[in-house]
Order: structure tokens, then C-alpha cells, then sequence
């Protein structure tokens, strides 16, 4: 018996396999290792990067995340793993360095949450990544630190008003395989495995919880 169109189209809405997820910053360590991990899974991930590949667009610009929606169409669930932030000493940073952080990490992932609300599935999430120096910050890095807990509090808000839409963060500390480049950045912190840290993203999507912050490391 045939089944009504709509009808299959509801069910792979609600279903936790075969999602059609939008994956900003995918060609990065990070966003690789997520890709991986959702197609391993049986999903169908759209890749966006800056610079390459067919969904190219930055996020930091609202105007482009306006273009980058169009362009996907309907999703089940939208994940970041890039944004960017610089790193001095307070006393040399500016303001529009703090303004960059601010636009590069916060206002950018935000942006993909107040667009896409009305562009995911009714039961859909949004994973965004914030990062250890929220919680155990380092020199040079009270404007990543900044950044990272106006994520993490956004997503606490966003949890209680975008339901039965989900939201969550990753806050991973540094990854094992970048040790060799920025480990003594962050001495005496437990680095953490990008592959775990995919599956915190997969945690996220697949999952029923919303409002959380998953740390790792």
C-alpha cells in the first residue's frame, strides 16, 4: 500500500537516521571529524566552508546566512564547528578586536539559530561549539573566553524558548591531535580526541536533551 507523501516526509522528519544536517565549518580538523562521524551514521551532511566546496558562505555576515538557507532548503539540523577569535593580552587588544570575537563566534552562531528556527524541521536542533577557555581560561584569552560563555548562555535561553526545536553547545578543550602546535598553550589541561568530540555532536543531533553544555577534556 502506498503511503501517503507527506505523510513519509513527517516520518523521516522524526526518525534520528537519515537526516539531512547543515555542517558549517566542515572542512576543518573539527568539522571533518563531524562529517565523518554523521555519515558514518547514515545521514546526509551539507558541508559549508568560506572557501571551497558548492556551499561556500560566512556565517559572520547575516546576509549570507540568509543565502546559505535558501540554498540548503529544508534540514532536520544545523551544526557549527568553526568560529574565530583573536588572541592578545588585554592590554593590547582593542575594541574591535573584542567586536571580532563577538561577530566571528557569538553573533554568527546566533545568527543560525534566529534564521533557523523557521527554516529547520519542527522537532530539529542546533549544535554550536564553544570551547574550554569559558571555563578555564588562559593568557591572551579573555576574548575567547568572552565569546565562549555568550554562547554557552545563549544556548541556555534559546533551549527554553525554541522547543520542541533543540539547542546545545560542545565545549571541547584541545584537541590531542593539535597538541604538537598549541599544547603549551594549555599546560596541565586534559586534551581530548576530535573523534570524541564528534560524538558529542552526534550526542547532540541524535539525542533528546536541549540547554546543555558538553564538556570534554
Amino acid at each position: 500500500m502506498r503511503r501517503d507523501k507527506h505523510f513519509c516526509r513527517a516520518e523521516r522528519r522524526h526518525s534520528v537516521m537519515d537526516m539531512k544536517i547543515l555542517l558549517i565549518g566542515a572542512a576543518g580538523r573539527l568539522g571533518t571529524a563531524v562529517g565523518k562521524a554523521l555519515t558514518d551514521r547514515g545521514h546526509q551532511v551539507l558541508g559549508v566552508t568560506r572557501s571551497s566546496g558548492e556551499l561556500r558562505y560566512d556565517i559572520a555576515d547575516p546576509a549570507q546566512v540568509t543565502a546559505l538557507y535558501d540554498a540548503a532548503g529544508d534540514v532536520d539540523a544545523v551544526a557549527s564547528a568553526a568560529g574565530d577569535v583573536p588572541y592578545k593580552p588585554v592590554v593590547d587588544m582593542a575594541p574591535e578586536n573584542y567586536e571580532s570575537a563577538f561577530r566571528g563566534k557569538v553573533l554568527s552562531q546566533i545568527e543560525l539559530v534566529r534564521q533557523g528556527v523557521s527554516r529547520i524541521a519542527e522537532r530539529g536542533s542546533f549544535t554550536v561549539i564553544t570551547g574550554v577557555l569559558g571555563r578555564d581560561p588562559i593568557p591572551t584569552s579573555s576574548a575567547a573566553s568572552m565569546a565562549n560563555g555568550a554562547v554557552e548562555a545563549f544556548v541556555r535561553a534559546a533551549a527554553i524558548e525554541i522547543a520542541p526545536q533543540r539547542i546545545n553547545a560542545v565545549s571541547p578543550t584541545v584537541f590531542t591531535e593539535s597538541l604538537a602546535k598549541y599544547g603549551d598553550f594549555f599546560p596541565g589541561i586534559q586534551p581530548v580526541d576530535v573523534a570524541q568530540v564528534a560524538q558529542a555532536y552526534v550526542r547532540s543531533i541524535e539525542g533528546g536533551q536541549t540547554g546543555r553544555i558538553y564538556s570534554l577534556g
